[in-house]
């Protein structure tokens, strides 16, 4: 290896230190990767700002990081899709069992699985990480290494919007300009949807939003939920059949809820409390379906297909770049909430972007 194995490591709640640790050999099913580009997400820095998220708790060192790509340098003896020189997107979340959720298709809900750093599994912000090769897609040249760690906050777009049912026409409104937001946005728009509005207390963010296709934006002032609603019905000129509410905050699911139209669907995104107060008998009068998504599925080859067509451009969410032995300015700057992407480069020789 040309370079020590440096990681980023968080310990505990406010704890966070770049480590040397030793680089692990491929099993037979899997791939030794140089990781080249890892996105910092909302909940990495949660991770390392309190330890825990809901029931995952952090209860030794683990390696951060989820949102990857890299160039493989070893193959397991089992692995016949790839060889050392490919570029790939690594999905992070592996079942390691074939349980009932496997076989229907929706191997994201198996409670066995493993995930990139999520306690007590490590991620891959380190130099070198062996991950399960199906696991890890090849990417078309015309897609770039930062763009392939971008699949996986796409990913979570494309879920949502599935489970959405955003399809030609529709008119949708969007809770929240963060990364999850702006994917979401991406997303509908490429699965045909007519209108996009989206919220957010941030004028930065809702510009972004606007470059990227946000057909009418809305900057939250302390509106009442109600008010916020009508606000976005008046800009569709109808009530929006789907509502996306990326944010967790419990005002932003009672507006997604007055908001959406009825017989219309709702689908929570953002994760916040554990107990929200919601009008749920104005949803269940008005038929208004109310859905979650836990992480993705079967996402990772049609977001390839969907940025090596160009239908898909994830490259403005990318707002800061840093390599890995800076990664804990990258995690203060995504701690501050400025811009909206942070990568971190792990690999300083190589120059592909």
């Amino acid at each position: 290896m040309e370079q020590e194995n440096v990681a980023v490591v968080v310990h505990s709640a406010g704890v966070l230190k770049l480590e040397t640790v030793p680089v692990p050999d491929p099993g037979p099913d899997e791939v030794l990767l140089q990781m080249h580009s890892v996105g910092i997400c909302g909940s990495d820095v949660h991770y390392w700002q309190h330890g825990r998220i809901g029931d995952f708790v952090l209860t030794k060192p683990m390696i951060l990081g989820h949102e990857a790509s890299g160039r493989v340098l070893k193959t397991g003896s089992a692995v016949k899709h790839l060889k050392p020189g490919d570029r790939v997107a690594i999905e992070p979340g592996v079942p390691r069992e074939i349980d009932e959720f496997c076989k229907n298709g929706r191997y994201n809900l198996s409670p066995s699985i493993f995930f990139c750093a999520t306690p007590p599994d490590n991620g891959n912000l380190c130099r070198y990480y062996v991950h399960n090769a199906s696991f890890c897609y090849k990417l078309p040249d015309s897609v770039t290494f930062e763009e392939g760690a971008l699949i996986e906050p796409l990913s979570v777009g494309i879920h949502a919007c599935r489970r959405a049912g955003v399809t030609l026409g529709s008119r949708v409104f969007i809770c929240g300009a963060g990364p999850i937001g702006l994917v979401c946005l991406l997303i509908a728009k490429a699965m045909g949807a007519a209108q996009v509005v989206i919220c957010d207390l941030s004028a930065e963010r809702l510009q972004k939003a606007k470059e990227m296709g946000a057909d009418f934006i809305i900057q939250v002032a302390g509106e009442m939920p109600q008010v916020l609603a009508d606000r976005v019905k008046g800009l569709l000129g109808c009530m929006p059949e789907i509502s996306v509410e990326c944010t967790g905050v419990e005002s932003c699911i009672q507006t997604s809820i007055y908001a959406t139209r009825s017989g219309g669907v709702l689908v929570l995104v953002g994760l916040g409390p554990e107990m929200v107060k919601v009008p749920i008998v104005n949803a269940a009068v008005r038929e208004v379906d109310i859905r979650g998504i836990f992480r993705y599925c079967n996402t990772w080859p049609m977001a390839i297909s969907m940025l090596a067509s160009k239908k898909v451009n994830v490259k403005p969410l990318v707002t800061h770049r840093f390599p890995l032995e800076k990664a804990l300015e990258a995690f203060e700057t995504t701690r501050r909430g400025l811009g909206v992407k942070v990568i971190i480069r792990c690999n300083v020789t190589d120059e592909e972007p």
